[in-house]
C-alpha cells in the first residue's frame, strides 16, 4: 500500500456532529495498543498483536503517514479510518485504487461513529481526488463490516479466497467533490 500521492497531508481535521477526525497525536499511543492488541476488534483480521510488543515497538506517534485518520469522540481516540493507495493488491479489479479501511474500539461499536467517520472521510478524498473510486476488502463473514460497506454505497466486485477465509471486494464510484 502506498499514501494517496499529491495529497497535502495532514489536512485540516474534518469536523462531523460528533467526531473530529485527524492527524495521529502523542496522545493517541495508549488507544492505538488498545486498538491493535484487541481480539475482538481483529477477529477477522488476522487476530491480534501482543501487546507488550506494540508497547516496545510503537512509536510516540503512531500511525502518522498519509492517509491514516484518527477518529476523536469528545478529545479521545475512539478508531481509525484508513485511505492508501491499493498498489500490492491480490486483486485486479483493486489495483492501484484507493483503499478504506477502519477499525473501531469495541466500545464504539454500534452507535454509528464507523458510518459517520468512514462517509467523511470519503467526502473528503471526493473533495481531495475528484473522479477516484474507491474500493473496499472485507471478509464476507464480517457482518458488522458488509453492513457498513453497504451503507457507504460499496457494491461488490467478486468474493475471492485470501488469508483462510472468503473475501468480499467492493467498489464505490467516484463522487463529485463538494464544493
Amino acid at each position: 500500500m502506498e499514501d494517496l500521492g499529491t495529497v497535502p497531508w495532514p489536512p485540516e481535521p474534518i469536523r462531523t456532529d460528533r467526531l473530529v477526525l485527524r492527524a495521529s497525536e502523542a496522545r493517541d499511543r495508549a488507544a492505538f495498543v488498545d486498538l491493535l492488541a484487541s481480539p475482538e476488534v481483529h477477529t477477522y483480521l488476522g487476530g491480534p498483536r501482543p501487546r507488550a510488543e506494540l508497547e516496545r515497538e510503537l512509536p510516540e506517534v503512531p500511525e502518522r503517514w498519509p492517509g491514516s485518520f484518527v477518529v476523536d469522540l469528545d478529545g479521545a481516540m475512539i478508531g481509525q479510518v484508513l485511505l492508501r493507495r491499493a498498489t500490492g493488491h491480490r486483486r485486479p479489479a483493486a489495483a492501484g485504487r484507493a483503499d478504506l479501511g477502519y477499525l473501531f474500539l469495541p466500545r464504539a461499536w454500534g452507535c454509528g461513529y464507523a458510518t459517520e467517520a468512514c462517509a467523511a472521510t470519503l467526502g473528503w478524498l471526493a473533495d481531495a481526488l475528484p473522479g477516484e473510486p474507491v474500493v473496499l476488502t472485507t471478509q464476507s463473514a464480517n457482518a458488522g463490516s458488509m453492513r457498513l460497506a453497504a451503507k457507504l454505497g460499496f457494491t461488490e466486485v467478486e468474493r475471492f479466497e485470501a488469508w483462510g477465509a472468503e473475501q468480499w471486494l467492493g467498489m464505490r464510484p467516484p463522487r463529485p467533490p463538494s464544493g
